[in-house]
């Protein structure tokens, strides 16, 4: 071949399934974990789960024109958020996350070249937190790309609950939110435009990355995990207003949420006054933020927030209390009157969430 010619393509249809799995197995998603006995490769993989503690499995679905497009997310961000949804999972547990299972599902003339950048952003999100990959499947798809990953984590003692809030609870969240509402925004209406309207490029490529490849909270939900005052938690995935009406639900507990201490993005804030938006709908309902949302004792929330921010470098915000009733979310501003907040995501309502 010519120095000028390009490399033959090789689609996955030339190369066959057995080829790609002798693909990813010589280059495998993995951290030397001690806690794989068998990985790919054969019918099972098989763990050593150390005594004394409880296995905590997570899996969720990632498709195209659901969950993100083709135009806008490349096989690596695809392979990181796929990965990163589920370990915010084992994150809002309080647990380790330790092993994945990935099944993937892609056209036929899918160029292997995509495939190996799916595995290396997925690695990339594994390897901060020590998880490898060990096993799987792979199939042809007739119709876009279909990801399902399982990860599997470990707990050394009792896992944070949904269940858990009290009344008289303070309503906490880490980090900020809107970043990634904002970035699908951007998204979906062209970069090119959203910098036309004055979106600054920096906070644009902020936006956009925190809803391409979202960071799973771990090592906050382990520090969390392990405080003492901490009830109920879980991430914000769906949007603050849906995911704390499950805590709510499953609680049998009202909430009732200051607008004005919800940390909302700086990025999120700009680009929302750029674009004519509404950054605190973006905090509220817009989701795929994977921040931890939780209730704790008030007596413990000053000693939380110093102490994450210490341990962790992420704040903790006080937005509100568990009060009122049962699955009962209301939004209030600064002089306890109610305002009116969108809903956040959920599957077979409206047209999905494309990103």
């Amino acid at each position: 071949m010519k120095a000028s010619e390009p490399p033959e393509r090789v689609s996955l249809g030339r190369l066959g399934e057995r080829g790609l799995i002798r693909r990813i197995r010589a280059t495998p998603v993995a951290a030397g974990d001690s806690g794989v006995e068998v990985g790919i490769g054969d019918d099972t993989a098989v763990l050593a789960v150390p005594p004394g503690h409880r296995l905590l499995v997570t899996t969720d679905l990632v498709i195209e024109n659901v969950h993100f497009r083709r135009v806008s997310a490349a096989p690596s961000d695809i392979g990181w958020k796929a990965l990163a949804v589920n370990l915010s999972d084992i994150a809002a547990m309080g647990g380790t996350p330790r092993w994945a299972l990935v099944a993937l599902a892609v056209p036929a003339d899918t160029d292997v070249e995509a495939v190996d950048a799916f595995f290396g952003g997925m690695q990339e999100a594994a390897g901060p937190h020590g998880v490898t990959v060990v096993g799987g499947d792979t199939s042809a798809s007739p119709a876009g790309w279909m990801v399902n990953v399982t990860v599997l984590g470990l707990h050394p003692g009792a896992p944070r609950l949904r269940s858990q809030a009290r009344a008289g609870d303070m309503v906490a969240v880490t980090g900020t939110l809107g970043a990634s509402a904002a970035g699908l925004f951007a998204l979906e209406m062209g970069l090119d435009r959203a910098s036309e309207h004055g979106v600054v490029p920096g906070r644009l490529a902020e936006v956009t990355r925190a809803h391409l490849r979202p960071r799973a909270r771990v090592a906050e939900g382990l520090w969390l995990g392990q405080a003492s005052g901490v009830h109920a938690m879980m991430d914000c995935s769906d949007g603050l207003a849906t995911d704390l009406g499950h805590i709510c639900g499953e609680s049998g507990v009202g909430a009732r949420i200051r607008l004005d201490r919800v940390p909302i993005a700086a990025a999120a804030r700009e680009a929302a006054r750029a674009l004519g938006q509404d950054a605190r709908q973006w905090a509220v309902a817009g989701g795929e933020d994977y921040e931890l949302l939780l209730t704790c004792s008030p007596e413990a929330a000053d000693r939380l927030a110093v102490g994450l921010i210490e341990a962790t470098g992420t704040p903790l915000s006080m937005i509100g209390r568990i009060d009122g009733a049962s699955g009962e979310v209301i939004f209030v501003d600064q002089d306890d009157r109610p305002v009116p907040m969108r809903s956040g995501y959920e599957h077979f309502h409206g047209t999905g969430r494309d990103g």
